[in-house]
């Protein structure tokens, strides 16, 4: 029986024609291209636009660096298996690759909650948004994001990286999926699977009942303002976050909360491409092409570089 604690393993990522195959890698290459690019152009500017040197552009700046980590983790992976029909990779290479997913969707979760506190200050009690929201606590906020998923995601790779498996190494998914890894492993994984269930619950639905909170308020206080505009403006505000709250906890939650089944197997492969690679890319879009800072910071830097 082949039992080993470092093994190779196999990608069995989605099962469809060559024709389709086609599409899929030229449709995820697009989407992988987009979101690096986008994100890049949304941390220049954040740099180099004085106007945007606010509290919630600091954060969604964070959120762009945090994307192309993400994106860069299982994207380049999945289009060398679609397109090589190659899907074997190296243990090493799977815990890396976990160790960046769950580093990235942990501190996504910390970062849209403590983006949410932001647009909850901005709404609620504007008057003071200046000194509460000061350069020192947002680093506190993203010191706390990033520190709290390195030592989650660092943690499940040290224990994942001292598993064995002697059943089977394909792993029904597109990428090295932290859950999918423990459940082929033929070791004693109790202890994981319950340290999971707990960081689950820490990670996932604290963050989102902070998100929530924050939202319960802000739309309070929206319907309390007595003028259509002023609703509106206030509204507009934090349409953006909302937005991109709505995509990043719909496909992942469902994901996690759907039961393991055979035919659950490509829906959930399908879920989780549409917050592993459509997410990141939707990301600067929305940010961009809903929010008048940011077209103005273009002019300006093309003003700028008009001159020179």
């Amino acid at each position: 029986m082949n039992c080993t604690e470092e093994t190779d393993f196999h990608l069995s990522a989605f099962s469809l024609p060559l024709d389709l195959s086609l599409v899929l890698f030229f449709g995820i290459l697009l989407m992988y291209l987009v979101s690096v690019s986008g994100n890049l152009v949304i941390i220049g500017l954040v740099y180099t636009i004085s106007q945007l040197h606010t509290p919630m552009y600091y954060f969604l700046c964070n959120l762009s660096i945090q994307d192309i980590i993400y994106v860069s983790a299982t994207l380049p992976k999945f289009l060398s298996v679609t397109i090589s029909g190659d899907t074997r990779i190296l243990f090493p290479e799977c815990i890396t690759q976990m160790f960046f997913f769950t580093f990235c969707v942990g501190t996504e979760f910390f970062l849209l909650a403590f983006m949410a506190y932001d647009r909850y200050v901005a709404i609620c009690v504007p008057l003071r948004y200046t000194t509460i929201m000061n350069p020192k606590l947002c680093f506190v906020f993203c010191f706390i994001a990033w520190c709290v998923g390195f030592c989650n995601s660092f943690t499940h790779a040290i224990l994942v990286s001292n598993l064995f498996f002697c059943h089977s190494q394909e792993i029904s998914h597109f990428y090295c999926d932290l859950k999918t890894m423990i459940e082929l492993s033929s070791s004693d994984v109790t202890n994981i699977e319950t340290m999971v269930s707990v960081e689950c619950l820490f990670l996932g639905v604290i963050p989102f009942l902070l998100t929530l909170a924050s939202y319960i308020y802000i739309i309070v206080t929206i319907l309390n303002i007595q003028s259509s505009a002023g609703r509106l403006k206030a509204f507009s505000s934090c349409s953006s976050h909302l937005t991109i709250l709505i995509l990043f906890y719909g496909p992942s939650l469902s994901s996690y909360l759907i039961p393991r089944s055979k035919h659950s197997e490509e829906q959930n492969k399908t879920l989780s491409l549409l917050y592993t690679a459509l997410v990141p890319t939707l990301n600067p879009l929305v940010y961009s092409l809903r929010n008048k800072q940011v077209w103005k910071a273009v002019d300006l830097l093309m003003e700028r570089y008009g001159k020179c």
